[in-house]
């Protein structure tokens, strides 16, 4: 008997893998980045290097999928994907992560210039190969190394529009690789029976709870402490300086609220929502007073 032909993927699933939640703060810093920049580029060219930067993204998130399709399967918040939930097949998600991915960076190379289209490439490959495949199963220091890929894109914005790697840029690119740690440790605290299930090492499963929460009041410190340093160092205004010190002293009382905190339960772990919570706030308000600040007062 001759099984069935296999339905067309539904857009849908195709959006999905793009990891939509995570392209959209990519998108948003990477726009930051390119209008903070001191060169403006013609809007076709911007906007076409904020949608290559976006297919990038995407790119990675598919990849990631495609690559993690048993891991996904084996945890609460990930079964429903398309590729756990059997409504894509992996071939296909291979497919459309390739594609895009090609496509992204021979755009940026078109529209922009070389090096932004080097560093999208990068970006996707240390994403995928750095810490999908080798560092996510096999080291609790996944997030930690891992979390450069996701600080590349105000870089990648910037050199868009100017063609150049600079300081400001490069710290942008910093604070994001700070950021990152206490913002997904936050979420693994209470959903670490998912990683622990899947056998994933992060720091929760493999360090505990009261370590990943210690950890994450340093990073917290180091990260409010790296983002305000644009300021002193003259590469933005007062405007940015207030914001993002305002900013930190809030993510840091959140940070020690969690460190204080001896829950084990998840449904306990009130004060590592709001911190997971506030972090994304975080990322957008600072940009935001970034971009405010260089329009501003210049």
């Amino acid at each position: 008997m001759t099984s069935p032909a296999a339905l067309p993927a539904d857009w849908r699933d195709l959006y999905a893998l793009t990891k939509p939640g995570v392209m959209r703060l990519v998108v948003f810093t990477a726009l930051c980045g390119l209008l903070a920049a001191p060169v403006m580029p013609p809007l076709v060219i911007g906007f076409t290097a904020i949608l290559c930067i976006a297919l990038g993204a995407g790119a990675a998130g598919a990849l990631n999928q495609w690559y993690e399709s048993d891991l996904d399967a084996k945890m609460k918040r990930t079964a429903k994907r398309p590729l756990p939930a059997g409504r894509l097949d992996r071939q296909t998600a291979l497919h459309f992560g390739v594609g895009l991915a090609f496509f992204s960076v021979i755009l940026m190379e078109l529209a922009t210039n070389a090096l932004a289209a080097i560093l999208l490439a990068a970006s996707i490959l240390f994403y995928v190969l750095i810490y999908t495949v080798w560092l996510k199963r096999r080291t609790a220091q996944n997030i930690v190394i891992g979390g450069a890929a996701g600080a590349f894109p105000p870089l990648i914005g910037w050199v868009a529009a100017t063609g150049r790697i600079e300081l400001l840029p490069v710290l942008l690119f910093a604070i994001i690789f700070l950021w990152t740690p206490p913002h997904f440790w936050a979420l693994s605290l209470f959903v670490r029976s998912d990683y622990a299930a899947a056998s994933v090492p992060m720091m929760p499963v493999v360090a505990g709870v009261d370590a990943t929460r210690r950890q994450i009041l340093i990073y917290s410190v180091i990260m409010a402490a790296a983002a305000v340093a644009p300021w002193p160092l003259g590469l933005t205004g007062w405007i940015y300086g207030a914001a993002t010190a305002g900013l930190g002293a809030v993510f840091v009382a959140f940070a020690i609220a969690v460190s204080n905190n001896r829950a084990t339960e998840p449904q306990e772990m009130r004060p590592e929502k709001r911190l997971f919570a506030f972090s994304i706030v975080y990322l957008f308000a600072l940009f935001t007073a970034l971009v405010v600040d260089r329009w501003l007062l210049g």
